[in-house]
């Protein structure tokens, strides 16, 4: 199963422990989804560009030439399904006042709550890497074993080029107290943080992506701080 929109909704609402919760968490996915549509036409419009002009003209503006037409729906629903785990790791739920809070030692674990919550669910296998698949820039199982994290030990990183937009929009918004965005520069250097692999996937990505131009507007529309580096 695939859900619609409005089964998108009553899921985030279902497993979400309070009002406070469902909105930060639905808002940042609404959030990722925006940020989605507007690199998946960008990618498909450099698909279509590459079939018309050659791929040595779409390799000027690109680290990577399309190889396909991204399926924009599907990374939507992906998008808008990501952080749903995110409720099982929550450290206060914000009904009494406080900020919304998660549990910092369980949160890398959200990622397989929301896969197993899906598939209990119902739905599609695809659908539920969405929230597997998406931390950072990825994790394979060599990473978790050496970071002694606490997930199976598995590769955890994007199956499609779906996924992996939904993983590198996610890097631009944050649900931290209070929410913010991110430029490009930024979420490198925060990718950074976690060892040099994970700072240069991030720069491939934004090579192969571009920033997202809607930031400016989002950060407006939602009162939300850009965050730069210093």
């Amino acid at each position: 199963m695939i859900p619609n929109f409005d089964e998108i909704d009553e899921l985030h609402r279902k497993y979400a422990p309070s009002q406070e919760a469902y909105e930060l968490v639905y808002r940042h996915s609404m959030i990722v989804a925006e940020m989605v549509q507007e690199l998946s036409k960008r990618h498909n419009n450099l698909f279509v560009r590459r079939c018309t002009l050659g791929e040595e003209a779409i390799a000027e503006v690109t680290s990577r030439v399309p190889p396909r037409l991204m399926d924009t729906s599907k990374a939507v629903v992906g998008a808008l399904l990501h952080d749903i785990g995110t409720y099982g790791v929550i450290d206060n739920d914000g009904s009494n006042g406080e900020p919304v809070s998660f549990d910092k030692d369980r949160y890398i674990l959200h990622g397989i709550i929301g896969y197993d919550l899906l598939k209990a669910e119902g739905v599609d296998e695809e659908i539920a890497q969405f929230c597997r698949n998406h931390t950072g820039v990825g994790l394979t199982a060599e990473q978790v074993r050496e970071q002694h994290l606490p997930l199976p030990e598995d590769d955890y990183v994007p199956m499609n080029l779906e996924q992996e937009i939904v993983m590198y929009a996610d890097n631009f918004n944050s649900k931290s107290n209070p929410p913010r965005f991110y430029t490009a520069a930024k979420a490198i250097e925060r990718c950074d943080k976690f060892g040099k692999e994970n700072g240069d996937r991030m720069r491939e990505l934004v090579n192969v992506y571009g920033e997202p131009q809607c930031i400016t507007a989002l950060a407006e529309q939602y009162h939300m701080p850009i965050i730069d580096v210093d």
